[in-house]
């Protein structure tokens, strides 16, 4: 017998609904048993996955302490990301920034830098040791054709060529120097005429030899914190690019970089400082070594509170080893080696108040070991402490002093320090152990050891 189309619809529905029916049946008889499983499985649980007393929710979250982040890889092969150049790079950091933080571990090898790697809050960035290179390229550098002006989105050169799409760019004249100095990222093109992601910072005149260069930062990090920066060499490749400051740049450069941590880094022939941060509190920078960069090897500076740099060195810098800028208070500098530098070994200027400088070698620097700047009371760095350091051997061409006080500083402690010249005949430059000029306010010195012409120069009136 056939059935017709409709008949044979009607049976195989009614052979699915008996075939869901045994299904269900089955399911029901052996219910019991699956659910009684479930139960005690999930009551042997409910115990182990209960909130422990430790959890706590994280100061910013809504969720505690993760054991296991984000974590990517990304090198010239076998990684996560595959690339040689700053766009892998911040693909990878920004990636893991999205999810939250975590880490970014970058294979060996050199990776071109067009533009910086820009660090992102709760992200560490962390190289091979001794074999992950960012090497800065070759910078551009023009005239503007047309003044930019303060607020403005885009620059016009005279000559474009080297200029592209993505690169990092500065834009200053010889009046917006410093802070007003515009670091950017180029986003387009017409012509000779370029956008930019940030505003002018200042107008930049073309009377005022107003320029614009491909350069910046090799690894820079702004408005963030809780960065980490490990196991990274960053080499500037000076001789292909002109200078930028320190306020606006360096080798490693933080601006309001809250938290950061730099460990285990190399900031090597930057065209600038070495490692540089501003208003950036808390920062710790660790066994790090800033060498043959042309300004400053290591710059904290405007405002940045309760640094600690430790197990450092900065050699044969164009300027001076260790520069505490303005308003750099409560930091800790210890352990570290400043040497051959091309001006002082460390310097004290603005505002520079309550630091501890303990056990560090500041040794064979051009000028003064240690140099506290020429301020008015309001303006100078008081009661800092100056305890167990090797001061040796500084001056070149002219003599200096191991440690010289100017200005009306104030409270200073210098306390069982080794000030000493080593060298022999007409080469022994250092031929002041301290010198203290007149304006200056009380200076306790204790328990120093001190080989020089002249051990103590006190030329205040007071004698205070």
């Amino acid at each position: 017998m056939q059935l017709n189309p409709s008949s044979r619809a009607l049976s195989r529905h009614s052979i699915s609904r008996l075939t869901c029916r045994a299904l269900s049946l089955e399911f029901l008889m052996s219910a019991p048993l699956w659910v009684s499983v479930v139960s005690l499985h999930a009551a042997n649980l409910s115990s182990d996955l209960a909130p422990q007393p430790d959890e706590q929710q994280l100061p910013r979250a809504m969720h505690s302490k993760m054991d296991q982040r984000p974590h990517l890889t990304v090198g010239l092969q076998n990684s996560d990301i595959i690339g040689a150049d700053n766009r892998a790079l911040q693909a990878a950091v920004d990636y893991v920034a999205m999810l939250g933080g975590g880490t970014v571990e970058i294979g060996a090898g050199e990776f071109l830098m067009r533009d910086s790697l820009h660090l992102r809050s709760h992200v560490t960035v962390r190289g091979t040791p001794g074999k992950t290179v960012l090497r800065k390229a070759r910078g551009a550098t023009s005239p503007l054709a047309l003044d930019g002006d303060f607020g403005e989105e885009q620059i016009t050169v005279v000559n474009p060529e080297g200029f592209q799409v993505g690169d990092g760019v500065a834009v200053w004249d010889k009046n917006a120097g410093g802070f007003h100095t515009t670091v950017a990222r180029i986003t387009g093109r017409r012509g000779n005429t370029f956008s930019i992601d940030k505003p002018l910072n200042a107008d930049c005149m073309a009377a005022d030899k107003a320029q614009a260069s491909t350069v910046f930062p090799v690894v820079s990090g702004y408005d963030l914190e809780g960065a980490r920066v490990e196991q990274l060499i960053i080499d500037g490749n000076k001789s292909e690019n002109i200078a930028l400051n320190g306020c606006r740049g360096a080798g490693i450069f933080l601006y309001r970089g809250f938290g950061t941590v730099i460990e285990n880094c190399t900031a090597r022939n930057y065209h600038g400082d070495g490692i540089s941060f501003q208003q950036s509190n808390d920062v710790l920078v660790q066994n790090c070594v800033s060498e043959n960069n042309s300004g400053l090897g290591l710059h904290p500076g405007s405002g940045s509170q309760r640094p600690i740099v430790r197990g450092c060195v900065a050699r044969g810098n164009g300027e001076d080893g260790l520069f505490l800028c303005w308003r750099v208070r409560h930091g800790l500098f210890e352990k570290n080696v400043l040497e051959n530098n091309g001006r002082f070994g460390i310097s004290i200027v603005h505002k520079d108040s309550d630091n501890l400088l303990k056990e560090n070698q500041v040794r064979a620097n051009h000028e003064d070991g240690i140099y506290f700047r020429n301020e008015t009371a309001g303006m100078a760095g008081h009661r800092n402490r100056i305890e167990n350091n090797l001061i040796e051997n500084n001056g070149g061409k002219n003599e200096a002093a191991g440690i010289r006080v100017r200005g009306e500083t104030k409270d200073l402690v210098f306390r069982d320090n080794i000030i000493r010249d080593t060298r022999s005949g007409d080469s022994r430059k250092q031929s002041v152990g301290v010198k203290i000029e007149e304006p200056a306010g009380e200076v306790r010195l204790e328990g120093n050891t001190i080989d020089a012409p002249t051990k103590v120069d006190d030329r205040r009136k007071s004698g205070k």
